[in-house]
């Protein structure tokens, strides 16, 4: 791998920011984000040399050599951003679910549904196995946005099964790790946790993260090594699918109320009329076609400058 600028890490830590704060919110996938930024393969190419070969390398011929071997450079700017991001935004992104549902939901909704358009031309639309992947993958991300949420829980060995778990979703676009938290129950656990600094519930997370994100990541990339048009078609479907979730304007069916706290346990999309405010819908469809704008802007200077 050539030599490369500041300025392409700088922009590497600019594109982790975006992916962690799309991680912090449930229905929305950092994996997405990197896809569209153009990183995602080399992520899994990174994420898979963190082996013990790299680790001989560490101790036979030092730190250097180990560090380029795990590309670095490229890991650390990526995390630092992701890090930054989690940090910054937890509070402002879980005020804004908590006071601006529809506004926020708005924006992600274009912002993915524009990725299904550019993730998507990529795929051989000629061949059947194409088709039948779009499909399974989109059924897939219905069955699991329709799932219910689960139950407030802070057992330290869930909240490492729920790490684990997450991660894989986190790096699969369209399938978001934080909506896996929240089927679990473990979502408002870890996102206290992050506000109040609570290194022992973070440590225990991130423990169970790591765990799966090596797991799952040489799968992934065995995948796209062997049949990367079916995995497109597959993602492409996952992200089509994942739009369900965040349609702007829900109806709650079912909801609980758990130490004070109100959680939604089951809930429906609706039409953007159901509640007669036209200018929340005009407000909503700009915010969705900013976040679309948005994607595409980002596409466009990945293209020119990879």
């Amino acid at each position: 791998m050539s030599k490369r600028s500041k300025t392409f890490y700088i922009f590497n830590t600019l594109k982790g920011m975006a992916m962690g704060a799309a991680d912090v919110v449930p229905g929305v996938s950092g994996g997405t984000i990197a896809f569209i930024s153009g990183i995602y393969e080399e992520l899994l190419e990174t994420i898979n040399r963190l082996n013990l070969k790299t680790l001989k390398i560490l101790f036979k011929d030092g730190f250097k050599e180990f560090w380029k071997a795990i590309n670095g450079n490229f890991l650390a700017s990526l995390l630092l951003g992701i890090a930054i991001s989690v940090v910054s935004f937890a509070k402002g992104i879980s005020f804004l679910l908590h006071n601006y549902p529809i506004e926020l939901w708005s924006f992600f909704f274009g912002l993915v549904l524009a990725s299904v358009l550019f993730v998507g031309k990529d795929i051989d639309r000629s061949k059947a196995g194409s088709w039948i992947a779009l499909v399974l993958g989109v059924l897939i991300a219905l069955y699991i946005t329709q799932l219910k949420v689960g139950a407030y829980v802070d057992n330290p060995w869930y909240l490492f099964l729920s790490g684990a778990l997450a991660i894989c979703a986190m790096i699969l676009p369209g399938i978001s790790g934080s909506f896996i938290l929240v089927l679990l129950g473990s979502y408002e656990t870890v996102l206290n946790a992050v506000h109040q600094r609570d290194l022992q519930t973070i440590a225990i997370v991130g423990a169970g993260a790591i765990v799966g994100l090596l797991s799952f990541s040489k799968l992934l990339k065995w995948t796209f090594d062997h049949y990367k048009n079916i995995t497109l078609a597959l993602l492409t479907g996952f992200i089509l699918g994942s739009l369900n979730k965040i349609w702007p304007w829900k109806e709650v069916l079912e909801s609980k109320l758990i130490d004070g706290k109100k959680f939604i346990i089951a809930e429906q999309n609706v039409s953007p009329f159901h509640s007669g405010n036209s200018s929340e819908f005009i407000t909503a469809l700009l915010l969705s076609v900013g976040g679309f704008l948005l994607i595409y802007i980002l596409e466009k200077s990945v293209r020119k400058n990879p």
